[in-house]
């Protein structure tokens, strides 16, 4: 898990750090340090080993040059290529000469003939030239040698020092000159506008790195905003005992599907296999059975009363009869928005709000399911897909789910919940997933280029990838199915919707890498990478 911050977070932070004895100064030190290993770690195979640091007269310039002076003493050919003019006899300048690294200053270079010299040459390019202080838009003296690096098709790998320079961090705006990087590490914390776009176009991979900040600042109280990582999904994925039986992964159930919807539960079920549940059962229509239960032979299948081929009113009353032992419902993949749905999702609720003493599985009056309540669980239920517009409908259904839920609305269908329009959800979709995780008491999925889950204690995770791989029909069934899967397998349901959520988006790009493009990625290419990303996660190599 990585902090994520704003830029007024972040100086709060090192201000109190250097009230604590942390001096600015060590403080850079550590930074630029954690920066030369980053680079030797990665790049250290390099076989020419030239790096070119483009410095400014800040912080982030201050940290190339120690970097810069590490890497020197590791065997690399370094250059610093000022910017911006430092004083003559800062220490950081003079460690550079000092351990026979070039410097040249844009004073001396106002052709560019030698930035474009240094460019070609070089292997690495760091970018230190700004930070988090800047305002847009760039002064002609910074944008004018970074245009020079558009002259060129192909550029070394570069790597953005906190933020690429000319990006805005706390609003993600950035410059037309803005270099795109291959990297970018983050010192301490990641900062917000680096998920927005257009930034997130500009930073390539985030890495953070460990500055030395005491884990007890008092500011760190008020960070409740992460962006997931692996090391924090192998942390919390449940774990497979040798023992174990298909009992142990817990049992699912999926209640979807209609007759122009067919394929929707295939792919969640399958999803919730493969994320490793240990049983699934599908609630269909009737009049689906033929045409689906073959594809899936591990599913176990409940054959639901239907109107014209979407699930009705009736149905409420087989799904309670198959509760036993379920830990987690999936409602909405390819259910359709028909009357007859809504009144099976109205009468479904129905008994969840009361909450009486003896229907403890909360959500009918028939006697038969009261009788049988004692044995019964109360499964975790998460909505997806128009199962959320149907939700719209029913008044303060917020309410009625008195266990937390998990909602996964693309922002349309957002919209639809909070009636907000699409555009006031993107705007601010960290607000509004938050703000509504608080007012419904239930976990929320905003999905979308840098999906947020946003729960409803105030904490809130972002997921930092953005593909068009997953922006196809089935991909959200995918998602949901991956998430109740992890539910069913004991999960809280935060840490199931986060773990999926980052689950399901690299699996997303490990589909588009095997297909060695994104356009033609589908939701079952995605399936087929569940197991590639999960072995990666939780291999002890």
């Amino acid at each position: 898990m990585m902090d994520l911050v704003t830029v007024s977070q972040m100086i709060t932070l090192e201000r109190e750090a250097n009230e604590r004895g942390l001096g600015y100064d060590q403080m850079m030190m550590n930074a630029g340090s954690a920066l030369a290993e980053v680079i030797q770690e990665r790049y250290g195979h390099t076989q020419s080993r030239n790096i070119l640091g483009l410095i400014g007269s800040g912080n982030n310039g201050g940290d190339t040059l120690i970097a810069l002076s590490e890497l020197i003493k590791m065997g690399w050919q370094a250059t610093a290529y000022f910017v911006k003019s430092r004083k003559k006899n800062d220490p950081l300048v003079l460690s550079i000469n000092k351990n026979d690294g070039q410097v040249i200053s844009i004073d001396e270079d106002a052709s560019f003939d030698k930035l474009r010299e240094l460019i070609k040459k070089s292997d690495i390019i760091l970018d230190g030239i700004l930070g988090t202080g800047f305002e847009l838009p760039l002064r002609k003296a910074i944008s004018t040698p970074l245009k020079v690096f558009s002259e060129f098709d192909i550029l070394p790998e570069i790597v953005a020092i906190d933020c690429p320079s000319g990006v805005d961090c706390d609003t993600g705006k950035a410059a037309e000159e803005t270099l795109h990087a291959n990297l970018t590490v983050c010192m301490a914390a990641i900062k917000k506008g680096l998920l927005k776009f257009p930034a997130l176009e500009y930073v390539g991979e985030i890495a953070v790195v460990d500055i030395g900040l005491p884990k007890d600042l008092l500011e760190l109280k008020n960070i409740h905003t992460s962006v997931v990582d692996k090391e924090m999904v192998r942390a919390i994925l449940p774990t497979r005992p040798l023992d174990a039986h298909k009992g142990t992964f817990g049992t699912c159930m999926i209640v979807g599907g209609s007759t122009n919807y067919c394929g929707a539960v295939l792919l969640s079920a399958e999803s919730a296999y493969r994320i490793g549940a240990g049983l699934v059962r599908a609630a269909i229509p009737g009049a689906l059975y033929d045409a689906i239960a073959g594809q899936l032979p591990e599913c176990t299948w409940i054959v639901l009363p239907h109107s014209m081929g979407v699930i009705n009113s009736t149905a409420s009353a087989v799904i309670q009869e198959n509760l036993d032992r379920v830990g987690a419902m999936l409602i909405g993949p390819g259910v359709g928005q028909e009357k007859e749905t809504l009144d099976f999702l109205k009468d479904l609720l129905k008994f969840e709000g009361t909450h009486t003493r003896k229907s403890e599985i909360g959500f009918s009056s028939q006697s038969k399911i009261i009788e049988q309540s004692k044995r019964l669980n109360q499964p975790t239920l998460v909505f997806d897909a128009d199962a959320l517009k149907l939700l719209s409908n029913i008044e303060n259904w917020y309410q009625l789910l008195k266990q937390m839920a998990v909602l996964t609305p693309h922002p349309g269908e957002m919209a639809v919940l909070t009636g907000l329009t699409i555009d006031e959800v993107q705007k601010d979709r960290e607000g509004v997933a938050n703000n509504f995780a608080a007012k419904w008491r239930h976990v929320v999925v905003l999905k979308g280029a840098v999906t947020i889950i946003a729960s409803p204690d105030g904490k809130t995770a972002f997921i930092p990838i953005a593909t068009p791989a997953l922006a196809s029909a089935g991909t959200g069934d995918v998602l949901s199915g991956m998430i109740t899967g992890l539910i069913a397998q004991g999960m809280k349901a935060s840490d199931a919707a986060v773990a999926g959520a980052w689950l399901h988006a690299q699996a997303g790009v490990a589909a588009a890498i095997k297909q060695g493009q994104t356009i033609s990625v589908t939701a079952s290419d995605v399936i087929g990478q569940i197991p590639v990303v999960l072995k990666d996660i939780t291999s002890t190599n």
